[in-house]
């Protein structure tokens, strides 16, 4: 995911070149292959290494290495992060005052520093895939009803 604002660690401050989206195909691969199980690794001064990935690091990195592989540039936004209502709303692609409605409610957890709100970023994406998930579900359900039609 790519998101806008100072809030947010980006990898490199340029789109991966042709080079980095190679490497990321071929290491993306290698993890794909293995799924978490040992990798040798060679370092600078040629000395090896076995590493075992966790599976759910690997499937992080693959998840990285295939938007740096189709030439896409990659934010993290750590869990801890307090973000502004402009840079929730943005991650959430609705408007600011929609997300102000959303805290009014009580449908996300905030605090406020001075008159200003603020999310946490962990609160923020478990508020997402929530919403994510309900929206999978009722559509689920209508394609249901309109399989029963026929």
């Amino acid at each position: 995911m790519t998101t806008p604002g100072a809030y947010a660690f980006e990898l490199g401050d340029t789109i991966p070149t042709e080079d980095m989206q190679e490497s990321a195909a071929q290491l993306r691969e290698i993890l794909l292959s293995h799924k978490g199980e040992q990798i040798t690794v060679v370092d600078e001064q040629r000395e090896s290494q076995t590493l075992v990935l966790a599976p759910a690091l690997s499937k992080l990195l693959r998840d990285i290495l295939a938007h740096i592989e189709r030439g896409e540039g990659v934010t993290f936004v750590p869990n801890s992060k307090l973000l502004t209502t402009q840079q929730a709303a943005d991650i959430l692609n609705v408007s600011r005052p929609f997300l102000i409605k959303l805290l009014e409610e009580k449908k996300l957890p905030f605090t406020k520093t001075g008159r200003h709100r603020r999310i946490e970023a962990r609160d923020l994406f478990a508020f997402k895939r929530e919403r994510d998930a309900q929206r999978d579900k009722q559509l689920d359900e209508i394609i249901g009803m309109d399989q029963e039609l026929y």
